[in-house]
Formats: structure tokens, sequence, C-alpha cells
């Protein structure tokens, strides 16, 4: 009767350590699995590159009636030079859904290929989805260098 007893003691304590392994495996592989999908969904916060102002390039560089992307801290900007002693600057950012804009020479509107959204040349929406504006940035020409800076 007694190796009746211990072999069921062995037999429990194996089956306690299987179940042990198999428990701690499959958690393991159940974390190795969420946890990268959890840091997709909420990423850590990159901080913002505090600019104020950037040099957009030479004015010689661009001609009338084009545009030019250009960075703008950690987001890109749309550079316009409209005539010879006009310029404009946007947030190059679409509202609708954050794709980029691009100026159209020949049509001269910004246009947002994504849905095909268009503004004017002061950002306001004239067709397509964007539900606002663009924000506009100031332009300032010092000497022979284009300065875009945010609006005070």
């Amino acid at each position: 009767m007694q190796a009746t007893d211990s072999s069921a003691t062995v037999s429990k304590d194996r089956r306690t350590v299987v179940s042990w392994l198999l428990g701690t495996g499959v958690t393991a592989s159940l974390v190795s699995f969420f946890y990268p999908v959890a840091r997709f969904l909420n990423p850590p916060q990159v901080a913002e590159a505090s600019v104020n102002e950037v040099a957009a390039g030479k004015v010689q560089d661009l001609k009338p009636n084009s545009g030019k992307i250009v960075k703008f801290g950690n987001k890109p900007a749309l550079l316009v030079r409209i005539n010879d002693t006009e310029w404009k600057a946007f947030s190059a950012v679409c509202t609708h859904l954050n794709c980029t804009v691009q100026y159209q020479e020949a049509r001269r509107e910004i246009w947002c290929a994504c849905h095909n959204g268009t503004y004017d040349l002061n950002g306001r929406v004239t067709s397509g989805p964007p539900p606002k504006p663009l924000d506009e940035l100031a332009v300032k020409i010092r000497g022979d260098e284009v300065v875009v800076s945010r609006r005070v």
C-alpha cells in the first residue's frame, strides 16, 4: 500500500511540474504577442521639436508660381511663391487625414492627393473632404534668404 501512495505522490508532483511548465510557456507566448501590440497601439511620447522659424532656402531657388515642401520641426510646411514679391506658407499636413499636400502650378491651388481635396492660396478648402483650412505660417525675406515662421 505504501508503494501506491508513493507512486501517486510522484505522479501528482510530475503533473504539477508539467502543468506549471505548460502554464509558464503559454503565459510567455501570450506576453510575447501582446506586448508589441500594446506598444504599437500606445506609442511612447516623442517631444516635438520646438521650432518657431526655419530657413526655407534662397529667394532665387524658387521661381514665381511654384511651391516646395520644407521641414518645419517634425512636420512639413508648404512654401509657395505666388509671384515675384508675394510668398505664402502653410502647414503641409492635410486637415482631413494628415496626408502631405502639394502645390499645383497649372491650377494655382494646393492639392491633397489622398482624397482629392483642394485649398486656395489662402489655405481655405475649395473642394473635397478636408474639414478645415490649412494652418498659415508667416514668410519673411531676410536678404536673399526665405524664412518661414509661426504666426504670432
